[in-house]
């Protein structure tokens, strides 16, 4: 293996748990699902390193659910690739994240929503292979939301604890508007940094700009491209999946 593909697993071992936290933006919102309600995604997420070659996962499929009010359960697993320029591709099962998200303040006239949505990234991806970070991760993050129709805009911060050797613990933080545009189409965009995450690691920034297409209450289509254009690292990332919303208690008849 030489230095080139060396460099090209770190960085995909680095970008593993950190892209869209959520669906379609890495800076994620405080909104959990509805009571008794799914969502469902299924999709791809793809990342090019400068001059490295491509990673990414194809499928990966996130579930998340409202066991209570106020509350969410979230669970993410992928098929993760990598494929370094000059070097052997790398096919497989990746991490899983798992999380908890919990609101405990509500938006009202003047006040934001909050909630606390902690995730743990468990290292079920083979790292050697780059498909995986090895450890466990843990983030921990407050989040924010504030709604104007048609406009909303959320955002926060969040801390990874990150053991390993020559491994940082780091911080993200990120902010994105977006619109409604009647009932089929929203569309918004971000701006997010994340501090180094190892020894000899640059501090980065970047954007992502992407929508939701609305076909009506159960389906939906979620993309987003953008990039990491301060250290720039990330020459392009990309972001496509469906999904599914759904409650699990039955309508009730009309008398």
């Amino acid at each position: 293996m030489n230095l080139k593909q060396i460099l090209f697993l770190f960085l995909v071992i680095l970008a593993t748990p950190t892209v869209w936290a959520g669906p379609p933006f890495e800076t994620d919102d405080p909104e959990p699902v509805e009571y008794k309600h799914w969502e469902i995604y299924l999709g791809a997420t793809a990342i090019q390193l400068q001059g490295l070659g491509w990673s990414g996962t194809m499928p990966f499929l996130e579930l998340n659910y409202g066991p209570f009010p106020d509350a969410q359960f979230s669970l993410t697993e992928q098929v993760a690739f990598n494929s370094p320029l000059g070097g052997p591709s790398a096919y497989g099962y990746g991490d899983t994240l798992a999380g908890v998200k919990y609101r405990f303040i509500h938006e009202g006239t003047e006040i934001p929503q909050v909630a606390f949505f902690p995730q743990v990234n468990i290292p079920t991806g083979d790292a050697t292979r780059g498909l995986g970070a090895g450890v466990a991760q843990t983030l921990l993050p407050i989040w924010l939301q504030k709604s104007w129709d048609p406009w909303t805009t959320y955002g926060g911060a969040g801390y990874w604890i990150n053991p390993g050797t020559g491994n940082k613990n780091w911080l993200f933080a990120g902010w994105e508007l977006q619109r409604d545009f009647g009932k089929g189409l929203t569309v918004g965009g971000e701006v997010f940094y994340h501090s180094a995450g190892t020894v000899g690691q640059m501090d980065g920034m970047g954007f992502n700009l992407g929508g939701m297409v609305h076909f009506d209450e159960v389906n939906h289509i979620v993309f987003s491209l953008g990039r990491d254009f301060i250290q720039s690292t990330y020459s392009f990332t990309g972001y496509a999946a469906y999904e599914w919303t759904f409650s699990t208690e039955p309508e009730e008849k009309e008398k």
